[in-house]
């Protein structure tokens, strides 16, 4: 009988033994499952920031447009500029692959103000379902009279106090995008802001350097209504309207070259954007020299350019006026925040 009980509890003993074993191994298994489900759980789509595809699709028409969004949005954004540097917004057509980007967009920044209009139908257009918001018409645009009708003019950024404006509202609207981000996207924004600040102060000193009576520019399209009227300038006349789908008559280039003599002109500019051949029979008729740089206007330059950047653009525009109109040229100081980039 005694033996029999210890058989029994042998028995129960290597029960409880197996048990225990089974019991460590379903906890260990459950450990190792519980870590995969949660490897998984962080790579879902969306929460792996490093790939481009899990952040917020951000698209933009105009290159100066584009240039500060991707100083604002940095990294935390995956961003598409239409417009190459270089590019005229006022006659770009759109192609197919610029529907398919528009499409895929989470947001749209477009500058507004018809400035690029083939693009602004096309992002009217149905099917086009992301946020959009016109940057541009954030700034209470100056008038100009077009056909006999008076049209806002698009050319807003020409005051760099109007691109802080422009840069405020592109955050806001990251932040809206994307919340988790609002501290990267104000620190980006804030830097940007104190640089503007700091070009706009410097052109406006610039431009008191050239002698009052030679503060005239005479430009191939009407694009630096804005510049001339923030820093002391007079638009004294424009080949074109503020369109460069315009074409001049022969008349138009007599009268601008009239004009010119009469207000005793220094010098007149052409622009990167457009043919300058037209511009150059002005200055031919009007015995005027034509700067030796061109202006950016609708556009800024390629990369490696001296206007590779909404500021470069400014600085190099600013410097190009004040040489040619005879004031006294001096070098744009960068913060050392922008230095230590």
């Amino acid at each position: 009988m005694v033996s029999n009980m210890s058989a029994r509890f042998g028995q129960r003993k290597t029960a409880v033994q197996i048990f225990s074993i089974k019991s460590r191994w379903l906890a260990v298994v459950g450990i190792f499952i519980g870590i995969w489900l949660g490897s998984c759980e962080s790579q879902t789509p969306g929460s792996d920031r490093t790939d481009p595809r899990n952040r917020p699709q951000v698209v933009s028409t105009s290159t100066i447009i584009a240039d500060l969004t991707t100083q604002v949005g940095g990294d935390e954004i995956d961003h598409t500029s239409i417009l190459q540097p270089g590019t005229d917004p006022h006659i770009y057509e759109p192609t197919p692959k610029d529907s398919i980007a528009l499409e895929q967009a989470d947001l749209i920044l477009y500058n507004g103000y018809n400035l690029e209009p083939g693009l602004i139908r096309l992002i009217n257009a149905a099917g086009i379902g992301g946020k959009k918001f016109a940057v541009g018409e954030v700034v209470t645009p100056l008038d100009f009279e077009y056909q006999g009708q008076t049209q806002p003019d698009p050319h807003v950024w020409g005051d760099a106090k109007n691109a802080i404006a422009m840069v405020e509202a592109i955050r806001d609207r990251l932040i809206e995008l994307s919340p988790e981000d609002e501290a990267e996207f104000t620190a980006n924004a804030a830097q940007l802001i104190e640089e503007l600040r700091r070009l706009d102060t410097w052109i406006a000193e610039q431009i008191q350097t050239i002698p009052e009576t030679q503060r005239q520019l005479v430009t191939t399209h009407d694009a630096f209504q804005y510049y001339a009227n923030a820093y002391g300038l007079e638009v004294t006349g424009t080949l074109i309207g503020i369109s460069t789908e315009e074409q001049p008559s022969a008349q138009t280039v007599k009268n601008l070259a009239d004009a010119i003599r009469k207000a005793n002109v220094p010098a007149i500019f052409a622009e990167t954007t457009i043919n300058p051949q037209l511009i150059e029979t002005v200055a031919a008729e009007a015995g005027v020299k034509l700067a030796p740089r061109e202006l950016y206007s609708d556009s800024i330059g390629a990369p490696g350019s001296e206007g590779d950047s909404y500021i470069n653009m400014m600085i190099a525009n600013t410097r190009t006026i004040v040489e040619a109109l005879g004031g006294q040229d001096r070098d744009f100081e960068f913060s050392n925040s922008v230095k230590d980039n």
